[in-house]
């Protein structure tokens, strides 16, 4: 079985290692191709022709990453239900010579939430970031029945245009603030779904003066696996939930979808948490 993650910046990625393990213990031969957009100048530009490749070389599946989880989606023959309603893609089947996009971005990360802090109080969530996976974790958190959520993002329009999707699916209180500070005030939780904190993209994506240690703070990146938000925020008594949940559990989702096999979640878990100390 053939199988590639398009995405920038993607050679640290441990998914390709995580579907080839589980793949092995359903006596499935995967190959896991990473399609870096950082190797390949203007290939950003070249996705239509990506998706081309995959189908022409009978690839069963792609995952999509930053920065395609939106660009992808008119380039597909078709979209399930939960990434419709999310806008946003990270799984892409194909099967007889159509691609059909899905989200496990949302279930993903709504696994590693109950798993990592079942009890996290949701009564105003913020979210910080606007992009594809934070359309994702948006979705999830007020399925999880988040009665208020606030929306950050350095561009406005967009973080109003995901404000007024979410509003259409949901009966939750959702609003866009214009700061971080602004957000916090009040607020029980935060979720970190911007790309800042990544290896190739370092830094906090707030002043950490803002967190609180009555919060709890969930991140998205999980390579580095503690990234700088997490390190002060858990300096401050935070409650943390560190990016490898969501890792895994779209992980989880996107095998079933490739290979239609039922994987262990667990049994995952746990050769993503070997992946990590190896390195």
């Amino acid at each position: 079985m053939l199988l590639g993650l398009i995405g920038a910046g993607i050679q640290r990625s441990l998914t390709p290692a995580m579907h080839v393990a589980e793949a092995g213990h359903h006596g499935i031969r995967l190959h896991y191709q990473l399609i870096d957009l950082e190797r390949t100048p203007g290939s950003a530009a070249e996705l239509r022709t990506l998706l081309v490749a995959a189908r022409i070389m009978d690839f069963a599946g792609l995952n999509v990453t930053y920065p395609c989880k939106q660009a992808v989606i008119p380039l597909l023959d078709g979209l399930s239900h939960e990434a419709a309603a999310i806008g946003a893609v990270n799984t892409v089947v194909i099967r007889e010579g159509r691609l059909i996009g899905h989200n496990t971005d949302a279930s993903g990360w709504a696994w590693g939430l109950r798993r990592q802090l079942p009890d996290a109080d949701l009564g105003c969530v913020v979210l910080l970031g606007a992009g594809g996976a934070g359309s994702a974790v948006a979705h999830a958190v007020l399925a999880l029945g988040a009665r208020r959520l606030r929306v950050v993002d350095t561009d406005r329009a967009r973080a109003q245009a995901l404000a007024a999707q979410l509003r259409e699916h949901h009966s939750a209180l959702v609003e866009v603030c214009a700061t971080a500070g602004d957000a916090l005030a009040g607020a029980t939780g935060m979720i970190h779904a911007t790309p800042t904190g990544m290896a190739a993209h370092p830094g906090m994506p707030l002043p950490a003066a803002l967190l609180r240690p009555d919060i709890w703070v969930s991140e998205i990146v999980y390579f580095p696996h503690t990234t700088e938000l997490l390190r002060a925020a858990r300096a401050l008594g935070c409650r943390t939930v560190d990016g490898g949940g969501m890792a895994v559990g779209q992980a989880v989702g996107a095998f079933e979808l490739f290979t239609g096999l039922p994987p262990d979640p667990e049994r995952m878990a746990r050769s993503f948490r070997q992946l990590i100390d190896a390195r």
